[in-house]
C-alpha cells in the first residue's frame, strides 16, 4: 500500500492503484477493445490473437506466469506457437512504443509530470540468456547470476505507468567470446555496448523528441547522479528540473572559490591550466557537511503512515558548487535527508531547480521516485514480469513490453470508472 502523504508538502498527490478484481463486470471484452488499438503492429492475425492471449494470461491467477503455463491454461493456446510469437514474430516495437504512450499521455498526462529512472533485475540460471552475467542484482541485494532492465517510468497526479524499457548488456557480451552466444539470441549486429545511465539518455531523449507525453522533471538515483552523460542530456533539454541521489562522497563548496589560469609550455605547446588561488579551500564531502550543520536549520515532516505509527524525517538544503577533478563547477541545490534517533542515516540529492525554488518542492520530487518502484512491485506481483524464461533479445523486449502495457492496462480501467482514492504518495517510503 502506498502511504499517506501531507497535502501541504507536496505539489500534487499521486494516487494509489486501488482497482479490486471485483471492480470490472466485462473484463476481457475491455481488454480486446485495448488490443484492437495495436492490430496495425503486428503483420499476421495469429500474432494479433497471440499478443490477446499471452496478456490474458498475465492476467490470470496462474502461479507461474511464462510462456508455457499461460499457452497451457489460455483457451486454443500452444506452447510453441507462443514461444516463436514472443522471441521470433515480428513486432513493430517501435509503433506499439508510440501509440502507448499516446494512451499514457490521455490517461496520466501532465505538464507537471515526472521521468523516472531506475533498474530491476532479475535472477537467472545459465549463461545463455541475452546479458545474464555474474552482476549486483538489487532485487536479492548481492552480486548474483542476472539480467539487469533499465526502465523509465512516468508519474503524474493521476497516476503511474512504465513507458520505456533497455535490457543493459554487459561490456564482456561484446567481446570476441560472446559471438555465438549474440547470435543465437538474436542480438542486432548494430548494438554497442552502453552504460545504465546512456540507456536512460537514449530513453530521455526518445520520449523528449516523440513530444508525445508531456513532462517537467526528471529523476534517478545516484548511478544517474554521478553520470556527466545524464546530467548533460537533461541540461540540454529546456525548462526541465531534475533531482538526483548523489553519494555521500561527492565534494562541493558552500561558496565558489576564486580560480586562476595559467600557461605552460609541454611538448612544445602552449597549454593553461586552472588552479584554485588558495589551495587549502578544497571541497567538503557532502556528509562531512551535513554533520556540521545546526539542529536550527533541520526541518522535521512526517513523510508516511507506517505499520508501527508516523515515519519521519528531517530535511535541509544549501546551494552549493560541485566539484570536479579538485575545480568548481555548477551550481545545485543540495537537498539532504536524515533519519530521526542518535545515529542518524543522511541521504543526499541534487537538483538544478532555480534559486527561488522552496524547500518544499524538493522533498516532494524526492518521494516521487519510488513511483517507479511500485510499478516494478505491481507488475512483479500480479503480472509476472519476472516470470519470463526467454533466452533471445526480441523475446526480453517483448515480454518486458506486454508486462508494461498490462500494468496501464489496469490504471485505464480505474480512471475510466473514475475510481477516487484518499491515499497520496509519501515523500519517501
Amino acid at each position: 500500500m502506498l502511504p499517506v502523504m501531507r497535502c501541504d508538502e507536496h505539489l500534487y498527490p499521486v494516487p494509489k492503484f486501488d482497482l479490486g478484481k471485483g471492480d470490472v463486470k466485462d473484463f476481457m471484452n475491455e481488454l480486446k477493445g485495448f488490443h484492437e488499438q495495436f492490430y496495425d503492429c503486428f503483420q499476421r492475425s495469429e500474432s494479433r490473437e497471440h499478443f490477446l492471449k499471452f496478456m490474458a494470461g498475465q492476467f490470470s491467477p496462474l502461479e507461474r506466469k511464462s510462456i508455457e503455463p499461460i499457452a497451457l491454461a489460455v483457451k486454443d493456446g500452444n506452447v510453441r506457437a507462443m514461444q516463436r510469437f514472443v522471441s521470433d514474430a515480428p513486432w513493430d516495437d517501435d509503433k506499439i512504443l508510440t501509440k502507448y504512450r499516446s494512451f499514457v499521455n490521455d490517461d496520466l498526462g501532465s505538464p507537471d509530470g515526472a521521468l523516472i529512472f531506475d533498474e530491476s533485475s532479475f535472477v537467472k540460471k545459465g549463461q545463455d540468456s541475452i546479458g545474464v552475467a555474474k552482476q549486483y542484482c538489487g532485487t536479492i541485494g548481492k552480486v548474483e547470476n542476472c539480467q539487469v532492465g533499465v526502465f523509465a517510468a512516468y508519474v503524474s497526479e493521476n497516476g503511474y505507468a512504465m513507458v520505456d524499457k533497455r535490457l543493459f548488456l554487459p561490456e564482456k557480451w561484446f567481446n570476441g567470446d560472446y559471438i555465438e552466444r549474440r547470435k543465437k539470441c538474436n542480438l542486432p549486429e548494430d548494438t554497442a555496448f552502453l552504460t545504465k545511465p546512456q540507456l536512460a539518455v537514449e530513453m530521455l531523449n526518445a520520449v523528449n523528441q516523440e513530444n508525445v507525453l508531456p513532462f517537467k522533471y526528471v529523476l534517478g538515483d545516484s548511478i544517474y547522479g554521478i553520470s556527466p552523460d545524464f546530467i548533460a542530456a537533461v541540461e540540454s533539454l529546456p525548462d526541465k528540473t531534475y533531482l538526483v541521489s548523489v553519494p555521500k562522497d561527492t565534494r562541493c563548496w558552500l561558496k565558489r572559490p576564486m580560480t586562476i589560469t595559467r600557461s605552460y609550455r609541454w611538448g612544445g605547446k602552449t597549454r593553461t591550466k586552472t588552479l584554485l588561488v588558495d589551495p587549502d579551500s578544497k571541497p567538503l564531502t557532502m556528509e562531512e557537511l551535513a554533520r556540521n550543520i545546526n539542529d536550527y536549520f533541520w526541518y522535521r515532516r512526517k513523510v508516511s503512515e507506517g505499520t508501527k505509527g508516523p515515519i519521519v524525517y528531517e530535511f535541509t538544503r544549501r546551494r552549493v558548487i560541485l566539484s570536479a577533478e579538485g575545480l568548481p563547477q555548477k551550481t545545485v541545490w543540495l537537498l539532504i535527508r536524515r533519519s530521526l534517533g542518535d545515529d542518524p542515516q543522511y541521504s543526499y540529492f541534487i537538483s538544478n531547480a532555480s534559486s527561488s525554488t522552496r524547500l518544499k518542492t524538493l522533498v516532494w520530487l524526492s518521494g516521487l521516485r519510488w513511483a517507479i518502484e511500485q510499478c516494478f512491485e505491481e507488475a512483479k506481483t500480479e503480472l509476472g514480469m519476472d516470470h519470463y524464461e526467454v533466452r533471445k533479445f526480441p523475446g526480453w523486449q517483448h515480454h518486458m513490453l506486454t508486462c508494461m502495457l498490462a500494468h496501464f492496462f489496469l490504471w485505464h480501467l480505474k480512471i475510466r470508472m473514475g475510481k477516487k482514492s484518499a491515499i497520496y504518495y509519501a515523500v519517501a517510503a
